[in-house]
């Protein structure tokens, strides 16, 4: 069976290194298309979604940005199984602050550069492996400021509130872009912050082998 994966934001397939799939299944990386101009986000999951193969059963596996996208192809399609990594769901587990962030526009003022080097900065004083903030690093370094904009505007204006099917939901307690006070996980990871597909990546192997075993 095929296991879609979809990164994060300013992110590539790199970010999903350390996870360890089951026996049996297939990962495929799915990589971010260029937006259409003034595309919302259920539209431009879509259109993601047309490089899968739906002749066959899979499963969707995201990570933040990512985990979004596979929340709303999940709604769309029959996906065996949706799982979504330091993420959200619906459009209502977003923080409040985020709905004041998307009426004074600032998304649209602030330059793609600026996310790039204000996301650089955080990474580096996470508590991650020096190898894996590294990685980090480079990936927002080689990202594209202006879909980095897009997703944000994208995120701010997202609005869907169906919970997809057959979800497993991995979330950590100190995740800073999606609180964990605002959501409601199947999977709690104590002390993960919001890149724990790296940082704790032995125990979200664990969460994958265990649910996807069903499947």
């Amino acid at each position: 069976m095929k296991a879609y994966f979809i990164p994060g934001i300013a992110a590539d397939d790199r970010i999903f290194e350390n996870i360890r799939l089951p026996e049996g299944f297939e990962p495929v990386f799915l990589n971010w298309i260029k937006p259409l101009k003034g595309e919302f986000l259920k539209a431009y999951a879509a259109r993601l979604a047309e490089k899968i193969d739906i002749s066959e059963p899979y499963v969707v596996i995201g990570a933040s940005l990512g985990g979004i996208m596979a929340s709303e192809i999940s709604i769309s399609h029959n996906t065996r199984a949706t799982i979504i990594i330091g993420s959200i769901p619906v459009s209502t587990h977003l923080p409040r602050y985020y709905k004041w962030l998307r009426n004074l526009r600032i998304q649209k003022i602030v330059p793609g550069q600026f996310y790039k080097i204000a996301a650089i900065i955080k990474n580096y004083f996470t508590r991650a492996p020096a190898k894996d903030k590294k990685k980090i690093i480079e990936m927002i370094w080689n990202s594209d400021p202006a879909f980095i904009r897009w997703g944000i505007d994208a995120v701010l204006k997202w609005n869907n509130q169906q919970m997809p099917e057959n979800l497993i939901h991995i979330h950590g307690t100190r995740d800073e872009v999606f609180p964990y006070s605002n959501t409601s996980p199947t999977h709690t990871i104590p002390k993960g912050g919001h890149v724990l597909i790296m940082t704790h990546a032995e125990e979200i192997n664990k969460i994958i082998r265990d649910t996807l075993k069903i499947q």
